[in-house]
């Protein structure tokens, strides 16, 4: 008997509880349906009353990645509006109602639009992602699910030490500032949050965000744009590794050359001609990830500067080597040439006085030595050795150093080492300039 009754005292409050949760269902089905018995959509709460009052504010997911060359952005984020619709106050057991993403459709909601959006996608998986809540007095909750691309105008006059405000704007595409007020929920600073792990930038730094809005005037009236600053600063790191390492360690290659003899035409030759054609690739492969804009970055500007020492450093070497030519034809063949008008083969001197020796042998053995063919023999002898001495007196100027050398080893290092205390001083010790940033209050 007692666990009959207990059964039966189980049942029956189950039974109250299915019954009140009825109650409270048909209670509400009969608040919603009293609440769109005669409402019309169509018209904004408070029409020819007063001014609509929509209040926002945004929590960014994840924000990336950013496209250099489209010059956009991608964020998601929950987008929340609030407003207040007196044609919806009720009198039920609840203050919030929790409702279906389906009652969005036939109530009146803002008509926001992104005006920097390039596309926007609504998630509807599983089901559409938008949230509504109705509170007795007729304030409205309206969240939903945006990823949006949207502009971001960049500078890149200081690229890669560059930094952007990238914005996102929107409004009422049809309202005036007479009809729909856009503010925001809980002050410009704090109305905009980005997620602690929602960065997905490889390149950037997501340094901070501000919120302000703005007036606008347009032929249809002047409406309020509510605006979003995201501020970015470029990672430098990887434009370090890629290009300014392999730019800096050609120039100083390029220079090796100085150190290597004059008459060294190959290799010299090599070293510059090698040099010149990686600071182009190098010069190309940089733009590519960059807009065609019309004027030089930082990068470029150290490319340029680089590739000048590069090809002043081939000019060096055909000034070396044009006046190395003309300083051996000079010491060496020209004086030869005006010392000895005929030129002697060294061979048929040395053979000449043999022969003579020999024919006296063979035709008068009987006589002595002559005085004057020793003399000769002597005088022959000589004449050799001033003239093996004076052909080897060019071979000691062939290796010389050039003093145009002499003067390079100092002057491209100095000035390229200057170049570089100037470059990197000036760009990372200014601050970045951000365009385009309107602040309100």
């Amino acid at each position: 008997k007692v666990g009959r009754i207990s059964v039966m005292a189980r049942l029956s409050s189950e039974a109250q509880k299915e019954a009140a949760a009825n109650d409270n269902s048909t209670v509400f089905t009969r608040i919603l349906d009293g609440l769109l018995d005669g409402y019309d959509n169509r018209l904004r709460p408070g029409l020819g009353e007063n001014v609509t009052e929509i209040k926002t504010n945004i929590f960014v997911t994840s924000f990336g990645p950013v496209s250099d060359t489209e010059m956009e952005y991608t964020i998601d984020v929950f987008f929340r509006q609030s407003w207040k619709d007196e044609r919806l106050c009720f009198k039920g057991p609840m203050e919030m109602l929790p409702l279906n993403n389906l009652l969005a459709s036939n109530i009146w909601t803002p008509d926001t639009f992104f005006l920097n959006g390039k596309k926007s996608i609504a998630h509807n998986m599983t089901t559409p992602n938008k949230l509504l809540r109705l509170k007795d007095d007729g304030t409205l909750l309206y969240t939903m699910r945006l990823t949006i691309s949207a502009e971001c105008p960049m500078q890149l006059e200081d690229f890669p030490m560059d930094a952007h405000a990238c914005p996102l704007k929107f409004g009422s595409y049809a309202y005036p500032v007479s009809e729909v007020v856009y503010t925001w929920t809980q002050g410009a600073a704090k109305s905009v949050v980005v997620a602690e792990d929602g960065s997905r930038l490889n390149q950037y730094h997501l340094i901070g965000q501000t919120a302000g809005t703005e007036d606008i005037h347009t032929s249809r009236g002047q409406y309020t744009v509510m605006m979003a600053h995201f501020y970015l600063k470029r990672k430098i790191g990887y434009f370090v590794i890629q290009t300014y390492m392999p730019c800096f360690m050609t120039v100083i290659l390029s220079q090796v050359s100085f150190w290597l003899n004059r008459e060294s035409v190959p290799a010299r030759t090599v070293f510059g001609v090698t040099t010149v054609l990686t600071m182009t690739t190098l010069s190309i492969s940089a733009r590519n990830s960059l807009p065609k804009v019309a004027y030089a970055t930082a990068m470029d500007w150290f490319i340029a500067v680089c590739y000048a020492f590069v090809f002043s450093a081939l000019i060096e070497f055909a000034t070396v080597n044009y006046f190395t030519k003309r300083s051996w034809a000079w010491d060496g063949k020209k004086a030869l040439e005006a010392q000895h008008p005929k030129k002697r083969d060294p061979m048929v001197l040395s053979k000449k006085p043999n022969n003579v020796c020999s024919a006296g042998v063979n035709y008068t053995p009987n006589l002595t030595k002559d005085v004057s063919i020793s003399t000769i023999s002597n005088t022959t002898s000589v004449q050799l050795r001033a003239s093996e001495t004076k052909m080897v007196d060019p071979k000691k100027t062939y290796n010389s150093v050039s003093k145009i050398d002499k003067m390079s080893r100092i002057v491209f290092p100095v000035l390229f080492g200057t170049f570089n205390l100037v470059y990197w001083a000036t760009y990372l010790n200014r601050e970045p300039v951000v365009k385009g940033v309107v602040t309100s209050t």
